[in-house]
């Protein structure tokens, strides 16, 4: 499945994309619940498929067949009484699949290209930051630029969503605590990155971290791995890598980030940058308002916004 947080006339829920449109999960397992007779479809159906994403995954793999059913209902009847199951995509607004992680955890030097272009040795374990939910935002929107840096730069990266809690997870038993991959852009503002040896204040300005265009569910993107990565700004090339490149593979980092701390449905793990940043770039290349990023990676699609200047005060 291809999950995504859509708003419809001011109201956000979540959806899955097929053939173009978005089912609207919730309402169609209710609807296919009211069609089988349960008196109590709303409080079922609030249960196991939430009209959040967070609460979505908390389900498991339950809520996950339970959406898939609700898909197939809601492609025979897209509309039952009164309640509008099926949306065409251009009526909609797509947020960022995960609006609100609990957690965002970020995961530097990871690509081996993208190490050495930083004059770095690769690490022996894996460099590990943070980003807030306050930086999430979709596919649709525009990345906000503060009057607050001269040095806005892109970073492609891979990740992954939490899809059940994790604490001391093994390698082998990784990619069953999953839900699904996504793109994300990890925005930064490289002169407040460097102002101090802790990255974490050129990373969580507003609006840092584009998030899209859906989710892809692991049983429609079963490997992680061999996936190409490729970054372009108003068309031209500037990052391009594969995830076979990654230092530190997804399973390994659900292995030691599960052996720190406590992981939940709805966490989003980063998973590093290829090289061709543009603070490393020579002659250096950071973003400017107007500019069009796009990312695109193999099995999961393309994630694409605009640089807008933000005026203050």
């Amino acid at each position: 499945m291809k999950l995504v947080t859509f708003t419809q006339e001011g109201t956000t829920r979540i959806g899955a994309v097929e053939n173009g449109k978005v089912v609207d999960l919730n309402h169609a397992f209710q609807s296919l619940l009211k069609s089988e007779g349960k008196l109590r479809y709303k409080q079922i159906a609030e249960a196991y498929v939430p009209a959040d994403m967070n609460g979505f995954l908390e389900g498991g793999e339950e809520s996950m067949d339970f959406a898939r059913k609700a898909i197939d209902f809601a492609l025979n009847y897209e509309q039952v009484n009164g309640h509008k199951l099926v949306y065409a995509k251009d009526d909609v607004k797509i947020e960022a699949p995960v609006p609100k992680p609990g957690k965002i955890i970020c995961v530097g030097h990871n690509y081996r290209e993208h190490i050495l272009e930083m004059g770095r040795e690769i690490p022996k374990y894996p460099v590990v930051f943070a980003k807030f939910a306050n930086t999430v935002i979709g596919p649709e929107d525009d990345i906000p630029y503060y009057p607050i840096s001269d040095q806005l730069d892109y970073e492609a990266e891979f990740a992954f969503v939490v899809g059940k809690r994790a604490r001391n997870v093994s390698q082998a038993d990784a990619l069953q605590y999953v839900a699904g991959y996504t793109i994300v852009n990890d925005v930064s503002y490289r002169d407040l990155q460097r102002r101090t040896l802790q990255w974490l204040q050129g990373k969580t300005v507003d609006g840092s971290a584009p998030m899209g265009p859906w989710l892809v569910t692991t049983d429609e993107l079963t490997d992680p791995s061999g996936l190409e990565v490729v970054l372009t700004v108003n068309g031209e090339e500037r990052q391009r890598s594969n995830t076979k490149n990654l230092v530190f593979t997804v399973p390994y980092l659900v292995e030691f980030l599960s052996g720190l701390m406590t992981l939940e449905p709805g966490d989003v793990i980063l998973t590093g940058t290829p090289g061709g940043v543009g603070v490393a770039r020579n002659p250096q290349a950071f973003l400017k308002d107007g500019d069009v990023v796009r990312i695109e990676i193999d099995g999961i699609g393309t994630l694409e916004n605009k640089v807008k200047s933000i005026k203050e005060g």
